[in-house]
């Protein structure tokens, strides 16, 4: 099948938030199929945070974006041409070829599936990337425990949604989240369950945070980093534990540690701050899908998403997330799932 389709190009590297010149829209025609390759249209692109700091020509857990090449992103697509065995036509496939409308995917590098069983962009949410972020760090790196008060930054973004409502239904005592307005904190308490929010533009972290945590807390999840980091040091309880999944705060700038942290008290705390990486962590992969469709099915969790529609959306629904225009998921919605 030969097929003409359109992607977006990494044009110039951004300084702060990217810029529409950063990008350009490329129309090209599509390679023939090899063996064990399989012809994707996708139906609904991820807009992620790393997306940001992929341009920036420094070392990281990903290679950074090549100027003059096509950018990646997850996505969700049908088959619409296979010569592959483990993806049969017309399957739903979950691949990292996004930011394009249609994709040749090797089927090693994809994932099937259940198609329609739930929307496809829940694959890319509440059962993707987000997801299972937040089920790893809150479960494996900061160890939590039933009976543990629980602070969350970047409350009203896809991870930390997901953090408060997995915490609070596994066990947790307090939760607490930060978001930047008055929408998302209401957000937060009303639609999630959260114990308290507060909007980190109100006034001072710290001075929020302990007002919060009268008492301290035992488990800080954070998306934020910057303040929310160093506030977060101060109000922890000894032998706290903090899972440190983003540092949003910083993507946009040249100072990434603008914030001083009080090292002395990470050591006399005995704190444990633990940075990680969410594909480390692949042998969790059926436990978090069992467990979460599983609160998905009796309705115990709430999932929401901020939805563009059309591949043109792509540079502004960035930039809207890294500004947190966003509540909940940032998506991309190119077409409507098949039924």
């Amino acid at each position: 099948m030969s097929l003409t389709t359109r992607e977006w190009h990494f044009a110039r590297r951004p300084a702060g938030l990217p810029a529409p010149e950063t990008y350009r829209l490329v129309e090209r025609e599509l390679p023939a199929l090899r063996p064990g390759q399989c012809l994707v249209r996708n139906l609904v692109l991820s807009v992620d945070p790393y997306m940001r700091s992929r341009m920036d020509d420094v070392p990281s857990y990903v290679p950074p974006f090549q100027l003059g090449e096509a950018l990646t992103g997850g996505a969700v697509g049908e088959v619409i041409e296979t010569r592959s065995d483990e993806v049969p036509l017309g399957s739903w496939l979950v691949h990292q070829a996004g930011w394009r409308e249609h994709a040749v995917v090797d089927a090693a590098a994809g994932r099937v599936v259940d198609k329609g069983r739930y929307p496809s962009s829940y694959h890319l949410g509440v059962l993707g990337g987000p997801g299972f972020a937040a089920f790893a760090g809150l479960f494996r790196s900061a160890g939590f425990q039933p009976g543990d008060s629980v602070f969350v930054s970047g409350a009203a973004g896809a991870v930390g949604s997901m953090v408060g409502q997995f915490a609070s239904l596994a066990g947790a005592t307090r939760v607490v989240g930060s978001a930047g307005s008055a929408e998302k904190v209401r957000y937060l308490v009303d639609e999630l369950g959260y114990d308290a929010a507060f909007n980190y533009k109100d006034g001072p972290v710290l001075d929020q945070l302990r007002s919060a945590f009268p008492d301290g807390f035992d488990v800080f999840f954070d998306n934020v980093g910057s303040d929310h980091l160093a506030a977060a040091v101060e109000v922890l309880n000894e032998s706290g534990r903090v899972a440190m999944c983003g540092t949003i705060s910083t993507y946009n700038s040249a100072e990434h540690d603008a914030v001083p942290v009080n090292a002395f008290k990470i050591v006399a705390k005995r704190l444990r701050l633990q940075g990680f990486i969410a594909f480390d962590h692949e042998d969790l992969r059926e436990e978090f899908g069992a467990q979460v469709e599983s609160w998905l099915e009796t309705g115990r969790l709430t999932y929401r998403e901020t939805a563009s529609q059309g591949i043109e959306a792509v540079p502004e629904a960035l930039a809207g997330m890294l500004t947190g225009a966003n509540i909940g998921k940032a998506i991309i919605r190119l077409a409507d799932d098949p039924l």
